[in-house]
C-alpha cells in the first residue's frame, strides 16, 4: 500500500498532514475500486479543491466519499463532480460546496444510475442560481427527499418553492426546510407510489426465477425534461424502466415493475433477429410491434402460464374510437383468446395468430402488414395513436434499420426537375405527387383541368395543387453537421371557413381593442419631430436662446444648448407571425371550452388588427409536418395582401393537425422575410410545446436544428422572438431561442390580450 501510495508523492505533497492522513485511511478501499486513471482522477480533484481555498474539510470529505460514489455509479463520474464543485466556488460557499459532497452518496444510493447523478448535479446547479439559500437545508433533508421522490419530482418541488420564494428569504428557508405547510404539500403531491430503488432487487431476482439468467437494469427519469423514458425501452443491453410507477387502477406499482421487466425479458430471450424498418411506414410499424408484442408473450406464457394473469390485469380497452382503442383491443384479443370481444379486426387479429407459427421471427412482419392493409382506411397518428397497456415497451429494440456511415458524411440527394407540361403530353404520362427521393422529374399540367360539366377534376377529388418543393438543410448536433436538402417545405393552399366566425371575435373583444387603442396610438408614425436642446443642431432654437440671453443679463451660466434639429420620424417594420398548427392545438384549455387552437386564433386575429392599426407589414403563415419530407406550411396573410375577408376566412378554416418540425418551417418563413424590404424584421414564433415530429426520437435533435435555424435567420436581419404557451418550456424555450428573446405564458387565457402588447413592447 505504502509503496503504491508513494507513486503519487508529487500529487499528494501538495495535500497538509491531516488531509493526507485521511487518504492513507482510504487508501486500501480506494485501489480494490478504481483504477490507475481513476485513483489519478480522484487525487486530482483533492489537489484541485485544496487550491480552491475554501476550506479542509471540503478536501476531506472529498477523499473519503469518491471511492463510495466511484463503487455505485463508475469512476468516470469523478472528474464531473470536480468539475461542478469547483464551479460552486465563486457561487456559494465552502459549507454549502462539503454538504454537496457529503450528501452524493445518499443521491448515488438513491438514484441507482449515473446519467441520473448527473442530471442531480444539474438540478443543484439550477438552484444555486434561482435560489441560493435554499440550497443547503434541502441538502439537510436530501435523503428524506430522495426516500419518496424521483428526480423529476424532486426537480419540480424545488422550482416550486425557488419561484413561488425567491424575494423572501425567510419562507424559502423554511420551504427547503421542510417547515411550511405549502411545502409539505408539494412533496406530497409529488410523492411517487413505488420507486425503482426500492424495489430492483426484487424485480432482479423475479427475472432471474422465470429466465434463469440474470437482466441488465437501469432507472429513467421519465418525467423529467423530456418523453424520453415515459415507457419502459431496451438499449445498450440495459432494461430501462422508470425510475418510479404509481398504482394502476387499483393493481400495485409492484405488480406494474414485474409485468414491464417480464415483458422486457421476454423481448431479450424471444426477440433473436431485428426487423427490418427501413421501408416500413408508422402504422405499419406500430401493427409489426402490437404482433411481435403478442408472440413474445405468447412464448412465454408457453413456459410460465401465470404470466398471463399478471400481464391480463393492464389490458383494459376503451370504446373511444380513436387507433389506440382499436389496437387495445386487438392486443387483449392476441394476449388472452378468451375475452369477449365484438370487434372483427381484433377478432381476424386473433383466428390469424394462433393459426401461425410463433416460433418464425418473420411471422411478425408478415402478419403486422396485413393487419396494417385492413386498419388503413382509418386516421392514425404516431405521436398520439399507440397501445396504452403501460408495461409494454416502446419496441425499440425489435427494429433495425439502415445506418449511416458517418466518416463519408452525407451526400445530397439529386436535384429533381419539376416540369409544367402541356395536356397532351400529361395524358401519356403518369404523375406521381408524392415521388421521393430518387424521382428524377416530376411532371404537372400548366392548366387546371375539367370535366364536362365545369368542374376541376382537382376540386371534384379534394386535392388542391402545391407549390414545388422546397428543400432545406438540418442540422444534425451529434456529428455537428448540416445534413444537406434534409427536409422537405411544402405549401399548401389554407382551407377556407367562415369569416363571420373572425368578426366575432372582434366583436367580443371591443373592450380589450379599445384599451389597446392609446398604446397603439403611441406607436404611430410622428413624421418631423424636433429635438430640442442641443449644442449641435441645424436650427436656433428660438425660446432656448431667449432663455440663456436672460441668464446672461442676471449674470448666471446661460445653457449652452440653444440648437435644435428637424428629424422624420418613419416606422420601417416588417411582422412574420409563425403559428405552431400541430395536433396538441386540439387540446382544451384548462377549465375552458375552448382549444389553444381557438385562443391562437383569437390572439393572431387581435394581433393582426393591432398591426393593420400601425399600418406594418405583416405576415401571418403556420406549419405543421408528418415527417422530414412532409413540413407543411400554409400562407394565411403575405405582406403584400391587405387584412380583409380572404385573410379572415382562411384563419377561420385554420386546423391544428400532425407534429412539429420548427427549424424547416423558421428557414422557410426566414426566406419569405428576405424578399421584404424594410429596416427592421421580426419573426414572432408562437407555438405550445418542444420541437418533435414521428421519426425524431431524440428530443434534443429538432431542439438543437431549431436553435441553428433561428442563429442562421438572425445572421440575415431578422429577430427571432417565441411566446410558448408551454408551462414547462424552461428546458428548452432559451437553449433555442436565447436567454431573452422569447415569453413563456403560463396563463393561456390572456393569449388574446398579452400577444399584442407583446408586438408594442418589440416594435418600439
Amino acid at each position: 500500500m505504502a509503496v503504491a501510495l508513494a507513486d503519487h508523492a508529487d500529487l499528494t505533497a501538495e495535500l497538509d498532514d491531516a488531509q493526507r492522513a485521511i487518504l492513507e485511511q482510504c487508501w486500501p478501499d480506494a485501489i480494490r475500486v478504481l483504477s490507475a486513471r481513476g485513483i489519478d482522477n480522484w487525487l486530482k480533484g483533492a489537489v484541485a479543491l485544496a487550491h480552491m481555498g475554501r476550506g479542509d474539510h471540503i478536501v476531506r470529505t472529498w477523499i473519503e466519499v469518491v471511492p463510495t460514489l466511484a463503487r455505485d455509479l463508475g469512476e468516470d463520474i469523478i472528474p464531473e463532480l470536480a468539475q461542478t464543485c469547483l464551479g460552486f466556488a465563486s457561487r456559494t460557499s465552502g459549507a454549502v460546496i462539503e454538504r454537496v459532497l457529503a450528501t452524493a452518496p445518499t443521491a448515488s444510493r438513491r438514484l441507482s444510475d449515473p446519467d441520473l447523478f448527473r442530471a442531480y448535479l444539474q438540478l443543484l446547479n439550477q438552484l444555486l442560481a434561482q435560489a441560493p439559500r435554499g440550497l443547503r437545508p434541502m441538502l439537510e433533508h436530501l435523503e428524506e427527499l430522495l426516500d419518496v421522490l424521483t428526480l423529476g419530482g424532486l426537480r419540480r418541488w424545488a422550482n416550486w418553492g425557488a419561484q413561488a420564494h425567491r424575494t423572501d428569504y425567510e419562507e424559502l428557508t423554511r420551504y427547503f426546510s421542510l417547515e411550511s405547510a405549502e411545502s409539505k404539500a408539494i412533496l406530497q403531491k409529488e410523492r411517487k407510489g413505488t420507486l425503482f430503488v426500492d424495489i430492483h432487487r426484487r424485480i432482479g431476482m423475479y427475472l432471474r426465477a422465470l429466465w434463469g439468467r440474470d437482466f441488465l437494469m437501469r432507472p429513467t427519469a421519465g418525467d423529467f425534461e423530456s418523453r424520453e423514458g415515459a415507457r419502459p425501452f431496451i438499449a445498450d443491453y440495459f432494461l430501462h424502466l422508470p425510475d418510479a410507477f404509481d398504482d394502476w387502477n387499483g393493481v400495485p406499482g409492484l405488480d406494474l415493475y414485474r409485468a414491464a421487466a417480464a415483458h422486457a425479458a421476454a423481448h431479450v430471450v424471444a426477440t433473436t433477429k431485428a426487423i427490418p424498418g427501413d421501408e416500413l411506414n408508422a402504422l405499419q410499424q406500430a401493427c409489426v410491434g402490437l404482433i411481435e408484442d403478442a408472440r413474445i408473450e405468447a412464448l412465454a406464457i408457453a413456459r410460465f402460464p401465470g404470466l398471463r394473469d399478471l400481464w391480463r390485469r393492464f389490458h383494459m380497452p376503451g370504446d373511444d374510437g380513436s387507433m389506440s382503442a382499436q389496437f387495445d383491443r386487438i392486443a387483449l384479443a392476441l394476449l388472452d383468446p378468451a375475452a369477449a370481444l365484438d370487434d372483427p379486426v381484433a377478432l381476424w387479429a386473433r383466428d390469424a395468430f394462433t393459426a401461425a407459427n410463433l416460433s418464425d421471427a418473420a411471422m411478425s412482419r408478415d402478419l403486422g402488414l396485413q393487419l396494417a392493409h385492413r386498419l388503413r382506411e382509418r386516421p392514425y397518428s404516431a405521436w398520439r395513436d399507440g397501445q396504452r397497456a403501460p408495461y409494454r415497451d416502446d419496441n425499440r429494440y425489435i427494429w433495425e434499420f439502415e445506418q449511416i456511415d458517418w466518416e463519408k458524411g452525407f451526400a445530397a440527394p439529386p436535384e429533381q426537375v419539376r416540369k409544367y407540361v402541356s395536356l397532351m403530353e400529361m395524358v401519356n404520362e403518369v404523375e406521381v405527387e408524392t415521388a421521393g427521393e430518387d424521382a428524377q422529374e416530376i411532371w404537372v399540367a400548366e392548366h387546371e383541368l375539367f370535366d364536362d360539366d365545369g368542374i376541376s377534376f382537382n376540386e371534384k377529388e379534394g386535392k388542391e395543387p402545391v407549390a414545388p418543393p422546397v428543400p432545406y438543410d438540418e442540422f444534425d448536433y451529434q456529428i455537428q453537421m448540416s445534413r444537406p436538402a434534409w427536409a422537405t417545405v411544402l405549401e399548401k393552399r389554407p382551407r377556407l371557413g367562415d369569416p363571420a366566425g373572425i368578426d366575432a371575435i372582434l366583436t367580443d373583444n371591443r373592450k380589450l381593442i379599445q384599451r389597446m387603442r392609446h398604446l397603439l396610438d403611441a406607436m404611430q408614425p410622428q413624421g418631423v419631430q424636433r429635438i430640442r436642446k442641443l449644442e449641435d443642431g441645424d436650427e436656433i432654437d428660438i425660446n432656448a436662446a431667449l432663455n440663456a440671453m436672460i441668464d446672461i443679463r442676471m449674470g448666471r451660466q446661460p445653457d449652452p444648448r440653444v440648437m435644435m434639429r428637424s428629424v422624420r420620424k418613419v416606422r420601417d417594420i416588417a411582422v412574420m407571425t409563425l403559428l405552431d398548427l400541430s395536433e396538441s392545438t386540439n387540446d382544451p384549455v384548462a377549465g375552458q371550452d375552448q382549444t389553444v387552437l381557438d385562443l391562437t386564433r383569437a390572439a393572431t386575429v387581435l394581433l393582426a388588427e393591432a398591426i393593420h392599426k400601425v399600418g406594418d407589414a405583416f405576415a401571418l403563415h403556420g406549419f405543421c409536418s408528418d415527417g422530414r419530407h412532409n413540413v407543411f406550411y400554409q400562407r394565411y396573410k403575405d405582406f403584400d395582401q391587405p387584412w380583409g375577408e380572404l385573410p379572415k376566412a382562411r384563419l377561420a378554416g385554420m386546423e391544428g393537425r400532425l407534429s412539429t418540425r420548427m427549424g424547416a418551417a423558421i428557414r422557410h418563413a426566414g426566406a419569405h422575410l428576405g424578399r421584404v424590404a424594410a429596416a427592421k424584421k421580426l419573426m414572432l414564433v408562437i407555438t405550445d410545446g418542444a420541437p418533435a415530429d414521428i421519426d425524431v426520437r431524440d428530443p434534443q435533435y429538432l431542439r438543437q436544428d431549431a436553435r441553428t435555424a433561428v442563429q442562421e435567420v438572425a445572421r440575415h436581419g431578422v429577430i427571432p422572438f417565441c411566446l410558448t404557451l408551454d408551462p414547462r418550456a424552461d428546458a428548452y424555450v432559451a437553449q433555442i431561442f436565447g436567454q431573452r428573446n422569447y415569453l413563456i405564458l403560463e396563463n393561456i387565457e390572456r393569449l388574446p390580450e398579452r400577444l399584442p402588447q407583446l408586438y408594442a413592447g418589440l416594435t418600439r
